[in-house]
Parts: C-alpha cells; structure tokens; sequence
C-alpha cells in the first residue's frame, strides 16, 4: 500500500509563499529588462560599492566609471576563463576581445533604484528556499526526494543569483540574459514539484499514451517559445542603440526571430 506522506498546513503556506516571490523575481527581472535598468548597479552583489545605493551622482567618486571599468574587465576576464576551461573557448575570446563591454554608463538613480528593488525582491526569495530547505531537513528527511528537491533548488538559485552578477559584468551580453532567465524557469519547476510533493496531491486522470506525449511536446515547444522571445527581445534592443528604423526591424531580424515566428503557429 501507498505511504501517504503527511507535511503541516505551514509548511504548504510557506512553500506557497515561497513560489510567489520566485515569480516575483521574474516580474522584477522583467520590470529591469523593459526601463533599461540591467546596468544600473554596475557591481554585484552591492551596488555602487554599497549596502544601499546613491541617490544621486554628487556621492560618487568622479572617477566612478573608471573604477568599475576595470571592475567589469576583472570580472570579464575571470568568466571568459572559466569558458574557456570548460571549452567554450571562442565565446570567451569574443567577450575579452569585445571594447563594448567595459563602457561604464552614466549614473541614473531610477535605473540604480529599479535594480536594486529587483535585488532586494531575490534576496527575499533566496532566504525563503534556504529556510525551507533546512525546514525538510530537520522535520521531513524520511521524505528523500523532497529533501533533494529543495536542495536542488537552493543550489540553482544561488546559481542563478551568482549567474545574475555575470549578466551584470557582460553588460547584458544577450546569450547571458536567456540563461539568466531559464534557470529561473527550472526553478519554478522545482518550486510547483516541491509544493505537489508537500500537498500529496496525485492525479489518478487515465490518458493514452499519445496523449501524454502530445502534452509533453507542447511543453517543450512553449518553452523553447520563450527562450527564443527574449533573444529577439535583446535582438530589438541592440537595433534600437544603433538607430534602425522601426519598420526595418523585421526585415533586419536574423534567424532566431525566424523561428521564435514558426514556433508560434506550431
């Protein structure tokens, strides 16, 4: 006979909780993507060398875009390293050979705020998965896979919390920023598996196989789907720093539009 596992109701609230402010970090993140406000802190995980940032350019050094130039190329340089270790070596020629990436923007306090909200928004998340991981371990460990899931999740947000500064040092470099936002994904997924295990809950619905199948291929295709629209969002974005014409965009798009365009009527 099946072992019903049996979590208390706070332990379900919180997991609850937990997954509002993981998608709330996405919201932030998105809120970020669309005011142009990636670079508004230019460092990690403190902004402009602070707990809580300037309000204005008055309190910074007036070599501030020097000093985190050369931050950025340090950090650059370290990333395109591990790259290239791990063979991804012409990725990491292109981002230290790249001039673009170590120019320093001028400071704007709604950008450096908007940033710094979405931080603050992440910080609040991680905490949330690192209490209630220690809160399966020390109460529900007879439950391994509940144990391994939440660890798993706390390990991928921390990574992606990590991956976050490199987005930062790459000054929004386009591959980085899809990566960035997958991960998150996966940790939604986690997060709505965590909570499934705590609530018990299983589906006893008979579908045929090909059914599940079809289900499963629609999964993938509206995740790729995804993907695929945040590479011609940044796509967009470089078109309107070099002044494209707005009616040339389309025209100008290069192959993954082509695709994120076909997924669609897929």
């Amino acid at each position: 006979m099946h072992q019903i596992f049996i979590v208390s109701k706070a332990y379900v609230r919180f997991s609850r909780i937990t997954l509002i402010f993981i998608y709330l970090v996405i919201i932030a993140g998105s809120v970020v993507r669309t005011t142009g406000s990636g670079m508004g802190c230019p460092d990690w995980p403190t902004c402009f060398g602070q707990v809580v940032p300037p309000t204005s350019a008055d309190q910074l050094p007036e070599d501030y875009k020097e000093v985190y130039a050369e931050y950025r190329k340090g950090k650059i340089d370290r990333f395109a390293k591990f790259l290239g270790n791990i063979g991804f070596k012409s990725t990491a020629q292109q981002l230290k050979n790249d001039p673009t990436l170590i120019v320093e923007e001028d400071f704007n306090a709604a950008r450096t705020w908007t940033e710094y909200g979405n931080r603050l928004v992440g910080f609040v998340a991680g905490n949330l998965v690192l209490i209630l991981f220690l809160w399966t371990l020390i109460y529900y460990r007879s439950n391994r896979r509940l144990v391994i899931l939440n660890f798993l999740n706390l390990v991928l947000i921390g990574v992606n919390a990590w991956f976050g500064s490199i987005v930062v040092a790459t000054n929004l470099v386009p591959w980085t920023i899809t990566l960035h936002m997958f991960l998150a994904l996966v940790v939604i997924g986690t997060q709505i598996k965590i909570m499934r295990i705590a609530m018990n809950r299983k589906f006893h619905i008979k579908i045929k196989a090909g059914f599940r199948y079809l289900f499963f291929l629609i999964l993938v295709l509206t995740f790729v789907q995804v993907i695929l629209g945040s590479q011609v969002r940044q796509q967009v974005d470089f078109m309107v720093m070099d002044s494209v014409d707005r009616a040339s965009w389309i025209d100008s798009m290069k192959g993954d539009f082509l695709f994120h365009r076909s997924f669609s009527w897929i």
